[in-house]
């Protein structure tokens, strides 16, 4: 059996996501191989999700692993992960055996923007000149060392996602970005700085991007939830298309 359509338009648009950031940051770079997309992001050398990779067939993954591994060595990037289905029984023994483990197992999510009613009312600002701010709602949400949100979008490009904040008091407090790709709205660095937690800024705010997307010629949205936040966005009516796990290689 098959992976649904929604599945597959979600993967395309992870592809179209890893290829924004091996050109968002200094150094980055693409990996393009046969069948096989990765980023590396040299100045968040020890963070998988700027270093991560993705390909169209396990075979192409497989045949691909020894090039991956000397891209990264040379780039001096630590930690990387390849984003995988997780009935690619293939794929997955593969990055056992050359020493991957499975990090995190996010659930895809997708919606059909025909479903989505008037758009909520929220103080929002959009553009690209929010790029940094976003880095920094996520550095702030989601706190580790060196601010790693903000050193990957350092050269973000413009005029490839929209960019949304909401803000409270006057100060920056949720963030998200839209990146469209061949009709599909898929989300990226939602976050909620901690003191404005609990009021539903975040939802607010994605709902009226995908209002806006929808009104650019999106007919869907598709994400990769965390086991936190996916019952935030089962309840604005994302539906589950099953689990893509992150395989990590770290020293």
């Amino acid at each position: 059996m098959g992976r649904p359509p929604e599945y597959e338009r979600m993967l395309n648009s992870l592809r179209a996501f890893i290829r924004l950031i091996g050109r968002s940051s200094d150094g980055a770079d693409v990996i393009e191989l046969d069948g096989v997309v990765g980023s590396v992001c040299p100045s968040v050398p020890d963070r998988s999700l700027p270093n991560s990779v993705i390909y169209e067939s396990q075979e192409a993954l497989i045949d691909a692993l020894p090039e991956l591994w000397r891209r990264y060595d040379e780039a001096g990037v630590q930690a990387w992960t390849v984003w995988t289905p997780a009935d690619d029984s293939e794929a997955i023994a593969a990055l056992d055996e050359a020493g991957h483990k499975l990090d995190a197992d996010p659930t895809a999510m997708t919606i059909g923007l025909a479903t989505l009613g008037e758009p909520p009312d929220i103080d929002y600002r959009t553009g690209d000149h929010l790029i940094p701010v976003i880095g920094s709602i996520n550095d702030c949400a989601y706190p580790v060392e060196d601010d790693p949100f903000t050193r990957m979008m350092s050269r973000h490009p413009p005029g490839v996602t929209s960019n949304y904040v909401a803000d409270v008091d006057g100060e920056p407090a949720a963030c998200l970005q839209i990146l469209p790709v061949d009709g599909d709205a898929l989300v990226l660095l939602v976050a909620t700085v901690p003191d404005a937690r609990g009021r539903g800024l975040a939802s607010r705010l994605m709902l009226r991007a995908l209002c806006d997307a929808r009104e650019d010629g999106c007919d869907l949205s598709t994400l990769q939830a965390t086991k936190l936040g996916e019952p935030v966005y089962a309840r604005m009516g994302y539906e589950s298309l099953g689990p893509i796990q992150m395989w990590e290689k770290r020293p």
